[in-house]
């Protein structure tokens, strides 16, 4: 019989090793700006009309609008696998242990993933990038702590305004 921790043990870390390989990946010559490029100024030249000199800012922007996602989505897969790692009996949706956790590995792989692109000759390692990804980062552990703190005050029924002449609205006169 399968043990369903476990079974979700599993499926948590795969989930965050198969974001770290894509960043691996994407940390190589063949997603570097020159390379991605190719492709992607015929598809915005195609969709908006963008002029060779425009891509140049716009692929600068996706770029790094891209550090902020990946770094994001692996701060939220590190969160959910470590949530399922040490269970706490005191917290069931968040916990600061989790997210400090998560956003320090975060941060770690970031500068580890910036210390390797220096040494490939299209690529770049850049302290702002690190500074990106780790904004990327933060951003998901900020979103995870506020979410459901959102939705429970979202789901709460406003309250009826006090009708006039209420204790509510003399002050108790």
């Amino acid at each position: 019989m399968v043990n369903p921790y476990r079974q979700q043990l599993v499926k948590t870390w795969i989930a965050a090793i198969l974001w770290l390989i894509l960043i691996a990946f994407e940390s190589t010559d063949s997603l570097s700006s020159s390379s991605t490029s190719r492709f992607l100024y015929p598809l915005l030249h195609y969709l908006t009309g963008v002029d060779p000199i425009r891509f140049l800012v716009w692929n600068y922007y996706i770029r790094k609008l891209g550090h902020v996602a990946g770094y994001f989505g692996l701060s939220l897969l590190l969160f959910r696998a470590w949530r399922v790692t040490i269970p706490l009996a005191r917290a069931s949706q968040w916990s600061f242990q989790w997210a400090g956790i998560s956003f320090f590995m975060t941060t770690l792989v970031a500068c580890l993933d910036e210390w390797h692109q220096a040494f490939i000759a299209s690529r770049t390692g850049s302290l702002h990038d690190a500074g990106l990804d780790s904004t990327g980062a933060l951003a998901a552990q900020l979103m995870i702590f506020l979410w459901p703190r959102f939705r429970h005050s979202a789901a709460q029924p406003e309250e009826e305004p006090a009708e006039a002449g209420t204790v509510a609205e003399n002050g108790g006169d």
